[in-house]
């Protein structure tokens, strides 16, 4: 079995960008996607946001703003803590048992 292909994310500028050459650049959807090597299918998608939302801002959130920075550091670290709070309780366990008597 193969191993499954990592999802490719698109920044707000690009989706803004790619609905831009549908909806002002006389490109089909499908022409649009061929060019910037995506499913037509995503292209779409982002022109529906678009149409629902007016601007790019509001129909792509998520996509660099600095809470998301933020949260992104805050989930990091909370994983490390985790990882060392593991840590600590593996060693308190080595540590709490009675040690063996040594064979001379």
């Amino acid at each position: 079995m193969e191993p499954a292909e990592k999802r490719r994310r698109f920044d707000a500028a690009f989706k803004a960008e790619a609905v831009r050459m549908v909806t002002e650049g006389g490109y089909t959807q499908a022409q649009a996607s061929r060019q910037l090597g995506i499913e037509a299918k995503r292209i779409s998608h982002w022109v529906k946001q678009m149409q629902e939302h007016g601007t790019k801002e509001r129909a792509f959130p998520g996509q660099g703003h600095e809470h998301d920075a933020e949260l992104a550091r805050l989930r990091r670290e909370n994983a490390t803590l985790r990882m060392e709070r593991d840590l600590l309780k593996k060693v308190a366990l080595i540590f709490a048992e009675p040690p063996k008597a040594a064979k001379r």
